[in-house]
């Protein structure tokens, strides 16, 4: 039998090796040298791009008879950001969730910043993704391209807008309008937001008055320069992936730059999106439904692009089109998230620990709603997850409450036969035969709730909701570490009265590993989210109570007899 309980404490590590080796070569692959990419002078020529129907209701007709572009045909635009004019004009926009700025050169994203989340907590400045910082440039660029030595509204194109200065106010909806003409064509591009959403509507009216056809196609580029962070096991958050990512149709992938598969990636992609997560918050474009894009990304050293180009449209003389698509720029909440796409949830919570991690997630989501505290979420959740385990603790546990009154007898039998193994290892066989006991039972427990465990992790570490939310007293931020250790130390003590309760292993040196575990185990999750610590301190204490009732009942049993 003592073999039998190696055999599970080695599998237990070896789980939690596998999940540590997995997660680590998802997130640091190996580092590749950078390549270098020659940036085209002008933006992609989508001439033979694929073809898409026209809007329901226009007098738009397709270009009939287009195939996929191959990528000679449609160069990936900048992999650095063209240039932004210093004399274009900026369209300042204040909502009640956004203060940013738009360029009238291309009408780009110049600069978003979050007004309810602060960089840091206790600090003034808020969360800021789009900026033109040399050092963390990140744009995000929108436009209309179409055949070579044709006037387009791309991202170098001048706009017109009616003022300078838009405020939401007491509206629900606010729409910025800029207006592009020539040779007769004039596009509306309008950007649309709305009250308490990180979605942005972005429309396309066009108005074909010349007297050819036009054609046209829609694309949008993430732009940003990225450099490299180490991480750090003292910050978990630094081990989370931050660069380009894509829903291809068919799954979530996530195109970092230092793997040499992704750094010319491109694929034709039907209700797909493109993304640059990081951490807690990200920004997206997600085209309209049944439209084939084409979808590349592109690096050179720390700066990338991720780019989705649309098909070609054809617009007739006296015809008009629109065209859209949504972006995302914000948080990774996940009701917002899910509400402009329900696959976007994937930029939250991804991976095998998703299955658990979303209805975990949703079930700390509803007892918050009756709380208004996520750490009492934290608790409460702990203690259903524990009513739903209890009748396998309970067997586990009264199996261990049997060992620990056989533990005078055990002990005897080894003293007796300590110089014979085999004969030790028949009588240990047949006491625990006869007494109807497991000596291994104890770990399954621990086995079965290693995955929630994890789930439980997945949801503390991604979880912007949680981001900066304080529990009571000393901590302030259930997804940073506890300031004081408060909680670790706690977590050490409840390990030891676990082991106290327990029985002690029948091998001497697998007992002193076992009294030592729960310091390891303290020392280990001291820099982790205080509310995953939170979690393991409130299920210990729960186990603990379980455990002494349990004892109490078999020793009381045994008295009896």
């Amino acid at each position: 039998m003592s073999n039998n309980l190696r055999l599970y404490l080695w599998l237990a590590l070896a789980i939690l090796l596998w999940v540590n080796y997995t997660t680590w070569t998802g997130e640091f692959p190996a580092h590749p040298a950078p390549s270098t990419v020659s940036a085209p002078a002008q933006p992609p020529n989508l001439a033979n791009s694929v073809p898409e129907q026209a809007t329901p209701g226009t007098a738009a007709a397709t270009a009939p008879g287009t195939v996929s572009p191959s990528p000679a045909a449609v160069p990936l635009m900048a992999a650095h950001a063209l240039p932004l004019s210093s004399s274009a004009p900026l369209i300042h926009v204040r909502t009640d969730v956004y203060d940013l700025e738009i360029s009238t050169e291309g009408g780009t994203l110049t600069k978003v910043d979050l007004l309810k989340y602060a960089a840091e907590k206790g600090k003034p400045a808020p969360v800021q993704l789009e900026n033109t910082e040399s050092s963390t440039e990140y744009l995000l660029q929108t436009g209309l391209t179409g055949p070579a030595g044709e006037p387009h509204p791309t991202q170098t194109a001048l706009y017109s807008a009616p003022q300078r200065d838009y405020r939401l106010g007491d509206a629900q909806e606010l729409r910025i309008p800029l207006t592009w003409s020539s040779d007769g064509v004039t596009v509306t591009k309008t950007f649309v937001f709305r009250r308490g959403s990180y979605r942005i509507g972005l429309e396309y009216s066009i108005e074909n008055r010349g007297a050819s056809v036009w054609q046209a196609s829609q694309y949008a580029q993430l732009f940003r320069n990225d450099p490299r962070t180490k991480a750090s096991y003292f910050q978990p958050s630094s081990r989370a992936y931050h660069g380009p990512a894509v829903w291809n149709g068919k799954e979530y992938v996530q195109l970092d730059p230092a793997n040499s598969d992704y750094q010319h990636y491109e694929a034709d992609v039907t209700d797909g999106w493109i993304a640059v997560p990081e951490l807690d918050f990200v920004s997206a474009v997600v085209p309209r439904k049944g439209s084939a894009y084409r979808f590349m990304s592109q690096v050179s050293g720390s700066q990338y692009a991720l780019s989705a180009i649309g098909p070609v449209h054809t617009v007739a003389p006296g015809a008009t089109l629109v065209l859209g698509q949504s972006l995302y720029v914000g948080p990774t909440l996940h009701t917002q998230l899910e509400k402009t796409d329900p696959t976007l949830t994937y930029l939250a919570i991804s991976g095998w620990f998703a299955i658990l991690a979303r209805p975990l997630f949703w079930l700390l989501g509803q007892v918050h709603r009756l709380t208004g505290n996520w750490g009492v979420a934290i608790i409460l959740v702990t203690l259903l997850l524990k009513l739903v385990f209890y009748p396998l603790s309970e067997a586990s546990g009264r199996s261990m409450a049997k060992m620990k009154a056989l533990g005078p007898r055990i002990k005897n039998i080894q003293e007796l036969y300590k110089d014979d193994k085999e004969k030790l290892s028949r009588a240990m066989i047949e006491i625990y035969k006869r007494e109807k006991v497991n000596p291994v039972s104890g770990c399954l427990p621990m086995i079965l709730q290693l995955p929630v465990f994890i789930a439980f992790y997945w949801v503390l570490l991604y979880s912007v909701e949680l981001r900066q939310a304080p529990f009571g007293l000393w901590i302030h931020d259930l997804s940073a570490r506890d300031p004081f250790f408060i909680l670790p130390a706690l977590m050490a003590v409840t390990g030891f009265l676990q082991y106290k309760l327990n029985p002690a292993p029948p091998d001497p040196v697998q007992a002193k590993v076992m009294m030592v575990m729960p310091v390891a185990m303290a020392a280990l999750f001291a820099f982790f989210p205080s509310g995953l610590v939170l979690y393991y301190v409130v299920n210990s204490v729960l186990s603990i109570a379980q455990q002494w009732n349990i004892n109490r009942r078999i020793e009381a049993a045994a008295r009896k007899a």
